[in-house]
Formats: C-alpha cells, structure tokens, sequence
C-alpha cells in the first residue's frame, strides 16, 4: 500500500512553525512527517535547525495518525548510537506503532563545528553498519554490552523500550548503505532526482543483495524517497521557489569541504534558476506531478515523502492534498 509524506524542513522554519505545518499535513491526509536532523542548516540567512528528537515528540502530543521519523539522522558522531537508541525508544513508547527512525552516514557541516574531526567514507560507513547493529539491540535486549571498532557499551539497558521496536530506516547514495539497508533495516530511504540509473541499477540492486544475503523477504523492507517537488498553481512561483534550496543541485565535488552555512549559501545563489530546479519536479499541473513521480513507484517505492522548497508551506499542503494525492492513491488502487 502507498504512503504518502511530508517532509518537515528543519533547515527552513523555526520549531513552532514548522509543528503547525506536520500538524496540518496529517489534517489534510499525509501519511506520514518527517523531519531533518541539522545542527547547522543550508542557508546562515533566515535558516533554522530545531533539534528532531524534541520536535517528533510534540508532534505525537499534537496529531493521532500520522506515522513519524527521522530523514535523516547520523548516529555516530555528534551522537552516540545508544542515546540515538534511547531517545527513539522514548518517542516509540510515547507514540506507539507510530515511530521510526532514519540513518545515515551524515555531512561535514552537522559535525565539524561541533569538534568532530571529519573522517573518510570508509570509516563513515564503517560506524554507522556498527550503530545500526547496537540500536537494534539496545531496543530489544537488556544489559547490552557492545565491543565495536568504534561504540562501545558495558551492559547497558534501555528501561523503557517500546513494544514493537522503532522502525529502522538506512539512508543510502551509494551501493554499501544500501546493502545495509536490505541485511538488517525495516526500511531503505533515498532522494529524487537524480539519474534513474542509479536506482534502476545501483541502489535497488544493491538492496535487494543485501535482503538476499542476510536471507530476509523483500517485503521486510520499505523503500522509502524523499520527492523533491515544487508544485503551485502559478508554474513562474514554483520554478521561484526552488531557489532557497539551490544547495540541492550543487554536485559533490562543488560542496566536498564547505561546513559553513554562509559558504554554502554563497555558492548556492551563485545558481540559475534553471539549475535549482534541477533536483524537483516543478509545475502547475497535477498531472505533471504524476508523470514525474510515476517512474518511482514502477521502480518499487512505497513510500513517498514530499519535500516542497517554498516558503508558503500550508499552501502547497492543502494544493497538494487536494490535486495530486488523489490521483496517486488512484494509480495504487489506495484512494
């Protein structure tokens, strides 16, 4: 069955707004709502990053249905994978069946200004395949001792673990995260946009191995995208819009490096428009909307989180929810 998201934009809007924004995305029939973890955002100018852990709890206060999560979160640096684990935990016991949280290997710019040193793919990966190991057994078992490369607990217990445990979702660009994914996650998360290649041929597959390998059923996981979309009834504002998010098309090498938010900023407005809108579906037709999201749901993906870039989000909540979700709860036979 689909589900559809929404996004919540930390690195965009102050904790209070953005709750009102998760709370009418379920009022208006999303799904689900998830939010970013930053500690730093993509702009320095009018940019925001409320911490996700306390922001998910008070959604659950304020919305009944609405499943939620993290998109995502690294658990190996700037956090430890345990108090990862116990925060969750908490969330999962507040909001039963409702919660799960996402990983990843994560970005310069959330880490080094806290004094982390930065360290090489390898190694990033290396920590997160380890926290994802010892979050999975801190929700489901007691006195937890864990001898990692890089985590290390001494019979630790989480007192209050929720019953199922969270949902975990990998976060993955590259092939090794979406193995993980597929050998021990709940879900496997990526992003739009980019070369139908790289999920056709590299993160799909490379899923699929990974539930092969560890000799799990691929109805065991979710394969969740974040939908970059920009959609309006005026096709000039929508195109405008994508430019607070011009970040997102910057290619990895123009970003390898830039931790600070006012570089990153600067590099971003450097962008036509044309190439901000690179990385979103944007139009003033629904049925645009659906000619752009349908390649994904043939590729196999079942949950489907939009991420709108304007400013205006309860405008595009309420035009969204009423133009383009009941269409593809029609396509999936869900409406």
């Amino acid at each position: 069955m689909l589900t559809l998201g929404y996004k919540a934009s930390a690195e965009q809007f102050g904790p209070r707004e953005l709750l009102e924004f998760g709370i009418l995305a379920e009022e208006v029939g999303f799904d689900s709502v998830v939010i970013s973890d930053h500690f730093q955002p993509w702009r320095h100018t009018g940019g925001h990053a409320p911490f996700s852990f306390a922001w998910l709890g008070a959604l659950g206060e304020r919305t009944r249905r609405v499943r939620m999560g993290t998109s995502v979160v690294t658990p190996t640096l700037r956090y430890h994978p345990a108090i990862v684990a116990h925060a969750t935990a908490t969330l999962g016991c507040l909001d039963p069946g409702r919660v799960f949280l996402g990983v990843g290997t994560g970005e310069a710019m959330n880490e080094v200004p806290v004094g982390v040193t930065w360290p090489d793919q390898k190694e990033r990966f290396a920590r997160l395949r380890e926290a994802c190991e010892l979050i999975k057994r801190l929700w489901t078992e007691e006195r937890v001792t864990y001898e990692g490369t890089y985590f290390r607990t001494h019979m630790a217990t989480l007192y209050d673990r929720p019953d199922p445990p969270p949902g975990l979702y990998v976060a993955a660009s590259g092939p090794a995260a979406a193995r993980l994914a597929g050998r021990l996650a709940d879900g496997f998360i990526t992003t739009s946009g980019k070369a139908p290649e790289l999920y056709r041929d590299t993160l799909i597959p490379a899923v699929r191995e990974g539930l092969q390998r560890a000799g799990r059923d691929p109805s065991e996981i979710e394969l969740t995208i974040e939908m970059k979309v920009s959609y309006d009834t005026d096709r000039q504002r929508a195109l405008e819009d994508t430019r607070y998010w011009g970040a997102l098309a910057l290619t990895a090498e123009e970003k390898v490096g830039v931790e600070d938010p006012i570089e990153m900023e600067r590099l971003a407005d450097a962008l036509p428009v044309e190439r901000t809108a690179s990385r979103f579906i944007v139009s003033d037709d629904p049925e645009e909307q659906i000619a752009g999201i349908r390649p994904y749901l043939e590729m196999g993906f079942t949950h489907l989180v939009f991420h709108h870039p304007g400013p205006d989000q309860a405008r595009f909540l309420r035009l969204y929810a009423e133009q383009v979700l009941p269409r593809l709860r029609a396509l999936d036979g869900s409406g």
